[in-house]
């Protein structure tokens, strides 16, 4: 049975007035999912589109503006749905369901085309761009990624790397990035390699316990299939049956991220992801990040994906920060 007919079978909207909407969801667990502990849910969709939400039997009625109703019928349709392929209703599901910047009508099913299955939570694509690029991902040897902070750019290439590796389609996972707070001189830094690397990875790390568990990825650490590397640490290699992701290019020069990219080898697949509104270096035209996606963009084997705003999957407050800090720099080139 396809989503949309599972969609029409287990949800019933009925429009009372024009400020008065009745959903009416037919699977009982499935409703209590959406609903939440105590309401929760409901409460956070309140908060989110002004309305006024009441909850009784298998019926929810909600009261406020039109454009707001319309709001949440698509966000009950994106939550069924989000429940029907993993039975899980997470709390950020919220704040997805209500994205707009996906076509209307279509991201309450188009969206979980590229969904992602780890162990520990379902990844799913929360904007047409997010969607785009797990499928490239996927599909594509190489890809380059360029946006601003919250976008998914290291979450969603650690979902896809560490599940090639977990349904043992590669051997190795390999994680890379310039080190430019250390002057990339890690002899002088205490401690083995995974030491002085561990605090210029700490996203990735994140990522990774959160998808995998802990005990999981500490595991495939210590026998080499998830290996921690900086990019200096990358000329002269080969990268064969692995995934290697090179994070925060912004701070790697031109001549680095050319270096990693020609590493590539049998069975593999390279990403390079980066924000070009946060170089770190002291001489920021040093950056190869926006000149290799030039360099790059015409190579049809390289997918490049420039996330903005409004692709940002944290809190709604991070889109607004991006924004206002781009605006100050365009007023300021003025």
């Amino acid at each position: 049975m396809s989503e949309i007919s599972k969609l029409d079978q287990n949800l019933k909207i009925k429009k009372i007035d024009p400020t008065t909407l009745n959903l009416q969801i037919n699977n009982n667990e499935m409703l209590m999912t959406i609903v939440g502990e105590f309401n929760e849910n409901l409460k956070e969709l309140e908060k989110l589109t002004n309305t006024n939400i009441f909850f009784r039997g298998n019926s929810i009625t909600c009261k406020g503006k039109e454009s707001d109703l319309n709001d949440i019928s698509e966000a009950i349709k994106f939550l069924i749905n989000k429940y029907f392929l993993t039975q899980l209703i997470e709390k950020n599901d919220i704040m997805i369901s209500l994205k707009k910047n996906m076509k209307p009508k279509e991201s309450n099913v188009k969206s979980f085309q590229q969904l992602i299955k780890t162990p520990r939570k379902s990844v799913i694509a929360r904007s047409e761009k997010q969607s785009d690029y797990i499928k490239a991902l996927k599909e594509n040897e190489i890809v380059v990624a360029l946006g601003p902070a919250g976008t998914g750019k290291s979450f969603l290439a650690v979902s896809v790397a560490v599940t090639l590796l977990m349904e043992k389609k590669i051997e190795r996972v390999i994680l890379s990035r310039p080190a430019v707070e250390a002057g990339e001189k890690l002899g002088f830094l205490p401690g083995d390699m995974k030491e002085k690397v561990d605090p210029y990875l700490r996203p990735l790390y994140d990522a990774l316990y959160e998808l995998f568990g802990a005990d999981k990825i500490d595991k495939k650490i210590e026998s080499g299939e998830i290996e921690i590397a900086p990019l200096a640490f990358m000329r002269g290699r080969t990268l064969k049956n692995c995934f290697a992701i090179l994070d925060e290019a912004q701070n790697a020069t031109e001549t680095q991220i050319k270096m990693f990219l020609t590493r590539i080898g049998e069975n593999s697949k390279l990403v390079v992801n980066g924000d070009p509104s946060q170089i770190d270096l002291i001489n920021k035209s040093q950056s190869g990040l926006v000149k290799s996606k030039n360099i790059l963009k015409d190579i049809n084997e390289i997918k490049i994906i420039e996330f903005d705003h409004n692709d940002v999957v944290r809190h709604p407050l991070v889109s607004k920060i991006i924004r206002a800090y781009q605006k100050k720099s365009t007023d300021d080139k003025d």
